[in-house]
C-alpha cells in the first residue's frame, strides 16, 4: 500500500481517521495525502475559474493551508511522508480526482457514527464517496489509539459479483496479517439451509489461496443486526462489505442493507465497490 488519502474538514472525526491512517502508513511505509476540499460560494468559484484572484478567495486559501500545516505536524505523523492538498472543488469530485491523480490505494474517512449517515465527514458527500469510489474506503467511528486488524469480517452472499471486491479485501487482510471471518447471515426473510450456505462459501473460497480464514453462518432477525452482532461476538476489528455504485449500499443475500450498517456499527467499516 503506497498511498492513503485522508480527506479532512479539521473536525475531531477527521482527526480520528488520520490517526488510524498514520498507524496503517507506519506499518506499510505508506505516504499519506491529506486533502481539504474548499467549497467557496458560487461567485468566488466563478472568479477562480475565470482566473481572477479576489481577496476573499486568497484569505480562505491561506487559512486552509495554515490549518493543514498544523494538522500535518501532529506528533503521531512523525516519520511519515505527508502531502498536503487544498483543492477548490465539490468534495465528491475533488476526492475522486485526487484519488486518480495520486494513484490512491485506500481512502480513510471519519464518521459521527450513530448521528446518522448524513452526519458523515463532509456531510452527505461521504455517502457518495463510499457509494462510488473504486478504491476501498475505511470509515472510522471513534478515536483508536492502537489500531489492530487481526480479525476482520467479510459479510456476503458469496455470489459471483462479490469476487472482484473480495480480491481487494484479501489483499488488505495480508497487509494486516489478519484472520478473515467469512459470514453469511440467515434471517426469516432470507433463510438458507445450512448445507446450501456451507456449499456457497466452500465453492467461493476454493478459488482463492486462503490460509488464515474461517466460515460462519449466523442467524438473526435481519442482516444488519446479524453482521453487527456477529462482529461483536468474535470481537472483530473491521467489518467489510460491498457497495453497488448505482444504488448506494450493497445488496447482500438477495436483499439490501440500509445505510444503517455504516450508521450504527461502532467498529470500523471498510467498503469495496462491486
Amino acid at each position: 500500500m503506497k498511498r492513503i488519502l485522508v480527506p479532512t474538514d479539521f473536525s475531531e472525526h477527521a482527526e480520528n481517521a488520520l490517526k488510524v491512517a498514520a498507524q496503517i502508513a507506519q506499518k506499510n511505509n505508506s505516504e499519506i495525502i491529506v486533502l481539504h476540499m474548499l467549497e467557496l460560494p458560487s461567485q468566488m468559484n466563478d472568479a477562480v475559474l475565470g482566473g481572477a484572484s479576489i481577496p476573499e478567495t486568497m484569505l480562505f486559501m491561506k487559512k486552509a493551508n495554515e490549518m493543514l500545516d498544523e494538522v500535518s505536524s501532529r506528533p503521531y505523523l512523525d516519520g511519515i511522508s505527508i502531502t498536503e492538498i487544498v483543492k477548490m472543488d465539490k468534495p465528491i469530485h475533488g476526492i475522486s480526482q485526487v484519488s486518480k491523480d495520486y494513484d490512491i490505494d485506500l481512502i480513510v474517512m471519519g464518521s459521527h457514527g450513530s448521528s446518522g449517515i448524513e452526519e458523515l465527514l463532509i456531510g452527505s458527500n461521504t455517502e457518495k464517496v463510499v457509494r462510488n469510489s473504486e478504491i476501498p474506503v475505511l470509515v472510522i467511528k471513534k478515536d483508536i489509539t492502537n489500531f489492530n486488524a487481526s480479525n476482520i469480517v467479510f459479510a456476503s452472499d458469496f455470489s459471483d459479483e462479490t469476487k472482484k471486491p473480495f480480491e481487494k479485501f484479501v489483499n488488505l487482510s495480508k497487509l494486516f496479517e489478519a484472520k478473515i471471518h467469512l459470514v453469511t447471515i440467515c434471517t426469516p426473510n432470507s433463510f438458507k439451509p445450512t448445507h446450501a450456505a456451507e456449499k456457497a462459501m466452500t465453492d467461493f473460497t476454493s478459488e482463492y489461496n486462503l490460509t488464515n480464514y474461517q466460515t460462519h453462518i449466523y442467524n438473526d432477525t435481519n442482516i444488519e443486526k446479524g453482521i453487527i452482532n456477529f462482529s461483536n461476538s468474535i470481537n472483530a476489528d473491521i467489518i467489510g462489505m460491498c457497495t453497488h455504485g448505482r444504488t448506494g449500499f450493497a445488496h447482500f443475500f438477495n436483499g439490501s442493507i440500509s445505510e444503517g450498517l455504516v450508521n450504527h456499527a461502532v467498529k470500523p467499516v471498510i467498503t469495496f465497490k462491486i
